[in-house]
């Protein structure tokens, strides 16, 4: 009987080195960075890149005239600041743009609210008349723009026909209404704000109104509960956060709205928002140092909501998880 020869293992590996191969985790991580890379790729050349430009333009005195010549190492100030803030207009323009963006994003969630209950239930013609909600926001904003215009014209516009005089819903500051002077054309653009962006809010609150239980609602109609009781204490409870996160996002995009109030007014008869002035400061003053100067205090404002919403709104929720 021969005895097997015992079995020699190799030497033993140098203390601090890894075994090779990688392992499952790091080939995870490769893939991972590997299918987001051109997402950041993108990110960096469009927003990252042109943002790093704006702020590096806000601190130098850049113009038309001179723009070859600005560049990284060029003479930083902050005089473009100074201007913006002590300019005549700046904090008008603010005021307008404030009251502008709480007023539209208001607006348009109360009426997209109104809108999801009444469409809520089941009746014939139901998903033509939603289809029919969504004209406003999907129509190209230049050809609605254009049908207000018409319509609010004081010489031949459909609405000064039911009035017994004409207003000049677009082109007049100030008018007197039940004895109050209001800002006529800045109410004009709100109500235009509220009726074209109603129904990004409907979607919304429509899609979590299909996904509530229809046993709440059937036991608070069992127990007596009135509509308004149900409204408040079933419904709206489950709303709160979809409308929170509608709120933040309506702000943030009605606040650096420009097309619309251009395309309306131009920026006069008191409707002057940031954005219309950014844009006014670049193509009438060829002021492109001062512009973005703007831009980026535009940016401070947003920046600072967003710190509230996050830390009232999102940090409760991840709170309660």
């Amino acid at each position: 009987m021969t005895a097997t020869p015992a079995r020699t293992e190799g030497p033993p590996a140098p203390p601090g080195r890894r075994p090779r191969g990688r392992t499952l985790r790091e080939q995870e991580g490769r893939a991972g960075l590997a299918l987001i890379s051109p997402t950041l790729i993108i990110t960096l050349v469009v927003v990252v890149l042109p943002l790093a430009w704006a702020i590096m333009l806000a601190f130098q005195d850049a113009r038309l005239i001179n723009i070859r010549r600005v560049g990284v190492f060029g003479n930083y100030t902050l005089e473009n600041f100074a201007y913006v803030v002590s300019a005549p207009g700046f904090w008008s323009s603010l005021v307008n743009t404030l009251v502008y963006t709480v007023a539209g994003t208001a607006s348009s969630i109360a009426i997209g609210l109104v809108t999801a209950l009444a469409l809520r239930d089941r009746f014939r013609g139901r998903t033509l008349v939603r289809a029919s909600i969504l004209i406003p926001y999907v129509a190209p904003v230049v050809a609605v723009a254009f049908l207000w215009e018409t319509m609010l014209n004081p010489q031949y516009g459909i609405v000064n026909t039911w009035l017994s005089e004409p207003i000049a819903f677009l082109t007049q500051a100030r008018g007197e209404f039940l004895g109050v002077q209001v800002p006529v054309a800045l109410l004009t653009v709100i109500a235009f704000e509220a009726w074209r962006y109603f129904p990004f809010a409907f979607l919304f609150i429509l899609a979590r109104l299909q996904a509530l239980p229809a046993e709440l609602d059937e036991a608070a109609v069992v127990d007596g509960a009135t509509p308004t009781q149900r409204f408040r204490y079933v419904i709206m409870p489950q709303l709160w956060r979809i409308i929170a996160l509608l709120s933040v996002l309506r702000f943030v995009f009605t606040f650096t709205k420009f097309d619309d109030v251009y395309l309306l007014t131009g920026g006069g008869a008191g409707t002057e928002v940031v954005s219309v002035r950014v844009y006014n400061f670049l193509t009438a003053r060829d002021d492109i140092g001062a512009s973005a100067a703007q831009a980026i205090v535009l940016a401070v404002f947003l920046a600072v909501f967003l710190a509230i919403y996050l830390r009232f709104f999102a940090g409760g929720e991840r709170d309660q998880r």
